[in-house]
């Protein structure tokens, strides 16, 4: 298949919502590819989304577009099996990987019996797999991430791997400034909300001597189009964010600005207090087409909406406002195609080249 010129600026989630198969992956990323998309994100749920295996799988059927796991969690793994999977990774793919890391749910994790996550453990780990990545033998760890003996690879390694974080408050941006190379934001975050991000992230950086424009703000920007059916966009709009409600409303309301008491009417509300499940993954389009009533237009405004052109064109402005690149999130890059298409023609020439495919990196 024909690949066109390089988008970098712009990425897509593999196996977005809830795949039938793990398999799809493969289609996706070889679609991406040929579409010219810069990079796939690859975020973990613990069914059929178990990242390393998706990301040798998206690395053996592509050569160009970058990877990055969007995000996992330090906790579930080893710190040396963690760390040994990204230098596979970068090494398998020739330097197109970058480690991604997040907070994940502190419902989920104290179900698991794992422990919560928090700044100072990612700080910590952070570093912990830079010194291993440049061979160093770790004796004697004891701090915020945890506790062990030894820690090493391999002492002959010097590994550049980039590093991303999935950032939310101003404590994890702040983090993300001083400690990681590249920040994912959330979906739904208003205009405002995004260019403060960027200037928290850029601010903290530059506190911790750091040139701020070597961190690479991402944006996940909701692509929801009119050619996609009306089920398929209730689903993808109010069923996603109600989701976000359910896990951490709170947290979306704060950072967005929002009326508070608008999230206390949703949770109020009998069928999602009573309901048992994510709600764009259960819940029936009627049942969703209730649940629209309890969500306002404006929380659902910051999103990619319309004609493709409008939708390239709400993509554009997110890089306007301050993002560095774009991730189109929650559909395949075969959905994706009239957007990027739309979006070649109205992209600004030279702005981008050269920008890195390495979602970890602003340039190689």
């Amino acid at each position: 298949m024909l690949v066109v010129d390089a988008l970098n600026e712009l990425a897509f989630y593999g196996l977005p919502g809830a795949p039938r198969s793990p398999a799809d992956l493969l289609t996706e990323c070889r679609d991406g590819e040929a579409l010219g998309m810069g990079s796939v994100f690859l975020s973990e749920r613990f069914n059929i989304k178990e990242v390393v295996t998706l990301s040798g799988a998206a690395a053996a059927c592509t050569e160009r577009i970058g990877i990055t796991t969007g995000v996992t969690n330090h906790n579930t793994r080893h710190p040396v099996v963690t760390a040994s999977y990204a230098t596979t990774m970068h090494r398998l793919t020739g330097g197109r990987f970058a480690l991604g890391l997040g907070r994940g749910m502190d419902r989920m994790f104290d179900a698991y019996g794992l422990p919560r996550i928090t700044s100072a453990q990612l700080e910590d780990v952070a570093g912990l797999f830079r010194r291993l990545w440049q061979g160093e033998v770790v004796l004697g760890h004891d701090g915020p991430a945890g506790t062990w003996p030894v820690l090493a690879l391999d002492p002959e390694f010097r590994e550049d791997i980039p590093l991303l974080v999935s950032a939310f408050g101003p404590q994890t941006l702040r983090l993300a400034g001083r400690a990681f190379d590249a920040v994912l934001l959330h979906t739904f975050f208003t205009d405002e909300t995004l260019q403060r991000c960027v200037a928290t992230v850029r601010a903290s950086a530059e506190r911790a001597g750091r040139d701020p424009m070597s961190v690479r703000m991402w944006s996940c920007f909701a692509v929801v189009g009119d050619w996609l059916p009306p089920d398929v966009r209730l689903k993808k709009t109010v069923g996603r964010m109600a989701t976000y409600l359910q896990a951490y409303g709170d947290l979306m309301v704060r950072t967005n600005d929002w009326d508070p008491a608008v999230l206390e009417r949703f949770r109020a509300d009998p069928f999602v207090a009573g309901f048992h499940g994510a709600l764009d993954g259960k819940a029936t389009t009627s049942e969703l087409e209730h649940v629209a009533t309890l969500i306002p237009d404006e929380w659902l405004a910051p999103a990619a909406t319309g004609t493709p052109e409008q939708c390239a064109a709400a993509v554009l402005r997110q890089l306007d406002l301050g993002a560095d690149s774009v991730i189109l999130h929650g559909a395949t890059p075969a959905d994706l195609a009239p957007v990027v298409e739309a979006y070649r023609a109205i992209r600004p020439a030279g702005r981008f080249d050269t920008l890195s495919a390495n979602p970890g990196r602003m340039h190689d």
